[in-house]
């Protein structure tokens, strides 16, 4: 039974790795490379072009051949021009340029980002649902930096407005780096448990950071317990993500309320979410995507006294989590770290603090290529 596992496992984790360093938020050092210079004419597209030589291919930063530059057949707010990186990457920055020597340039667009390059998310600018500022003459660049960055295989730009004398006109530059990190893939019916080192001798920081990408609307992160009943859970439901806290003793008598919070709406969209959990004695921080609550939550001792043991993606032992759906994650987790410690990571390496876990119906076959299958056509 462990080796079949342990095989379940190895689908799991056969995702592509990506670099990524797990401290906290900021650009990696030397992450401003330009990424779309280097790249082929193919790996340019967009909704049409007004001859041969003002294709997409044309549009790459301060080049003059074809045309000069990127112009659709119409100019309307209906035309994009889209980049495929190859690969997902770590997008720092943005640049763009109109049509060499040209009254053709744009004064604002959107900026669109996607893993497949069909499920499209807006960036926005500091929570503006606005464009950003393009350009005033056809020949100066315009550089933004992203604040915060975003990773992404594809991206879209989608003009808003143009010189009113000309055409749209755009050349374009994308700046970042590579972007690595450990995936691993649950399919609804099994959980990674990581068993901790110690015991800690008093109260310490938890610190508990993950990405998710969700192909269901229900089913839970992660969940932690308690010998008493109390316990943490992070929970998806209907696309929203649930945090229940009990820090109280189910086998004695207590007035202490269970806190349920609910951030995020729409999770289920395809796109990466973060997630940081921040536990000392009974405060507790949790943020997703940015957004933070700090509570405290109230218990009969200073410090929630979990333990030492944390399941993601499932809850594996029959009887837990009485309260919540009980419907297992299914999708992907990235950046799965506990205190610093890189949890996918020791899954790869098969130490012995990991144990994949099968859920209520068991997985009823072990071949890899359906696994893999899906992997493919969500990533």
């Amino acid at each position: 039974m462990a080796s079949a596992a342990w095989a379940v496992l190895q689908v799991l984790l056969l995702l592509p790795t990506r670099s990524w360093s797990p401290v906290g938020a900021g650009n990696p050092p030397d992450c401003d490379a330009p990424l779309a210079s280097a790249l082929p004419r193919s790996s340019f597209s967009s909704s049409s072009e007004l001859s041969s030589s003002h294709g997409p291919g044309f549009s790459r930063l301060n080049r003059r051949d074809g045309a000069g530059g990127w112009t659709p057949l119409v100019s309307n707010k209906y035309q994009w021009l889209q980049i495929d990186l190859g690969e997902r990457m770590e997008v720092t920055a943005v640049a763009t340029q109109g049509g060499y020597g040209s009254s053709d340039w744009v004064t604002s667009y959107l900026l669109m980002f996607s893993d497949g390059g069909r499920n499209w998310k807006q960036y926005r600018r500091e929570e503006s649902i606005w464009g950003f500022p393009g350009n005033t003459n056809a020949d100066s660049v315009v550089h933004y930096r992203l604040q915060p960055p975003f990773e992404a295989r594809f991206l879209r730009f989608l003009p808003l407005a143009w010189n009113p004398r000309g055409r749209i006109g755009m050349r374009i530059e994308v700046y970042g780096c590579a972007y690595k990190s450990e995936v691993v893939y649950f399919d609804g019916q099994s959980a990674l448990l990581y068993k901790l080192d110690k015991k800690p001798l008093k109260p310490v920081r938890d610190v508990i950071s993950l990405k998710f990408k969700a192909i269901q609307s229900n089913g839970i992160l992660l969940h932690r317990e308690g010998q008493h009943g109390n316990h943490i859970t992070l929970e998806l439901i209907k696309g929203k993500l649930v945090f229940f806290l009990n820090s109280g003793n189910a086998k004695l008598p207590t007035t202490i309320t269970p806190v349920t919070l609910t951030l995020g709406s729409l999770l289920d969209d395809q796109h990466w979410h973060s997630v940081l959990i921040e536990l000392l004695d009974t405060q507790v921080n949790f943020t997703v995507d940015k957004h933070t609550h700090h509570f405290q939550a109230k218990g009969e001792s200073s410090y929630l006294d979990l333990n030492f043991e944390i399941s993601f993606g499932g809850v594996p032992t029959p009887g837990r989590a009485r309260a919540f759906t009980r419907k297992s994650f299914h999708g992907c987790l990235e950046n799965l770290y506990y205190n610093g410690v890189d949890v996918a990571e020791l899954a790869k390496k098969h130490k012995p603090q990991i144990l994949m876990m099968e859920l209520a119906h068991g997985l009823q076959d072990q071949n890899l290529k359906p696994s893999l299958t899906l992997h493919q056509a969500t990533r």
